[in-house]
């Protein structure tokens, strides 16, 4: 399996809820409607939780400002997603993209492929 990790950091104009209900309520159902011709096999989202333990895991680690959620896809081989030149898929990857533009800052969001490797 193939995963994908992306790190999403909300538009500036949008609050922590209104990213939250746009990405579950509207772009879910997109990613939804796309899953066969993309050929992704689960899509996950994780949504930050706005708690104090947040602030303080961050500052015992000296570690950066957080994201607001992480998409998680995954595919069933890299060659699902590089074979998959259809005009479909392209279709469907900008759909995608193009209302990711409307909730996502796109340039401070990192995404990147890797392998799941269970630890236990």
């Amino acid at each position: 399996m193939i995963k994908l990790a992306f790190c999403l950091k909300r538009l500036p104009a949008l609050t922590p809820m209104e990213l939250r209900d746009y990405w579950f309520d509207r772009h879910a159902p997109l990613v939804t409607k796309h899953r066969e011709v993309l050929r992704i096999r689960r899509y996950v989202q994780m949504h930050m939780t706005d708690t104090a333990m947040n602030a303080a895991m961050r500052a015992s680690r000296g570690g950066p400002e957080g994201y607001d959620g992480v998409a998680e896809l995954w595919w069933d081989s890299i060659d699902d997603i590089a074979t998959n030149d259809s005009p479909e898929a392209r279709a469907a990857a900008l759909e995608l993209l193009e209302d990711e533009r409307k909730f996502i800052d796109l340039a401070r969001s990192p995404l990147w492929f890797g392998s799941a490797r269970a630890v236990f």
